[in-house]
């Protein structure tokens, strides 16, 4: 399984696409705008008191406001593409369980009272925020795998209800293995529930003991546990979504038999 869903590490290139696109979409109004309105505000200063002179300043206006107004359609467009890019960089991250040091990726699905206070935390103590950055990469996710399995369930059942309308010899069987996968994503469900409910009381427990001025020793055990349920349950999710696809892959050749039939 650890060679079908290989584990995607950020490189420094996608390090380098997400600040160009950031600084990018900030810098594109300014720099369109001023850089051509400064070259010809230049050719106008040094050009003499005649018509051409003019224009260099009739020029400069109108680059002025035209650069900013592109400025801000590619700053615009920066902003969309790079929201399309993240959301399929943190899929790609999240296939295989959320880790830690990636949580910063994942900034825009932490809640604001999260966000607020891991803020606090870690102007506090260190050692508290990486527990509760390490318990936020396992509550990120469980809801994530509830999130994707949720989909995968009504896929599921839409595709168990459709099977009722057809008839075949190997129709039986083929509904005792959708069966069997619905199951295993309802179990998938319920372990990330739990999951989930697991690491919101960790993050509470954390909160609790900054503000207390103590520590976490006694339950290193326990985030120790959530980290490597976070390792696990997205590989048994890929799993299932695998075997669904070779479910939906039979259900296509069985209906194109059947519509032969019927012709």
């Amino acid at each position: 399984m650890n060679d079908l869903v290989p584990r995607y590490e950020v490189t420094r290139k996608d390090e380098f696409t997400d600040k160009l696109l950031k600084y990018g979409a900030a810098g594109a109004p300014p720099v369109l705008a001023l850089v051509p309105a400064a070259l010809f505000f230049f050719l106008f200063l040094i050009s003499s008191v005649t018509p051409a002179a003019a224009m260099y300043l009739f020029l400069s206006l109108i680059s002025l406001v035209a650069g900013f107004i592109v400025g801000l359609g590619v700053s615009a467009g920066s902003l969309i593409y790079r929201s399309r890019w993240l959301s399929a960089l943190r899929d790609k991250v999240a296939v295989d369980g959320i880790r830690a040091d990636e949580v910063k990726w994942f900034t825009k699905e932490l809640k604001y009272s999260e966000k607020k206070a891991l803020k606090e935390i870690k102007a506090r103590n260190l050692l508290l925020a990486d527990a509760y950055t390490e318990t936020l990469a396992s509550r990120l996710t469980a809801t994530r795998i509830l999130r994707s399995s949720g989909q995968e369930l009504v896929l599921a059942k839409r595709r168990q209800n459709k099977l009722k309308y057809l008839k075949s010899e190997r129709m039986d069987d083929f509904r005792e293995e959708v069966e069997k996968d619905i199951e295993k994503i309802q179990r998938i469900r319920e372990e990330a529930r739990g999951m989930e409910l697991e690491a919101e009381s960790r993050l509470q427990m954390i909160e609790a003991a900054s503000r207390r001025g103590t520590d976490l020793a006694g339950n290193e055990l326990a985030l120790k546990k959530l980290s490597a349920r976070s390792e696990q349950l997205p590989l048994a999710l890929e799993e299932a979504k695998m075997e669904e696809e070779l479910r939906r892959e039979i259900t296509e050749e069985l209906e194109k038999e059947l519509e032969e039939e019927e012709v």
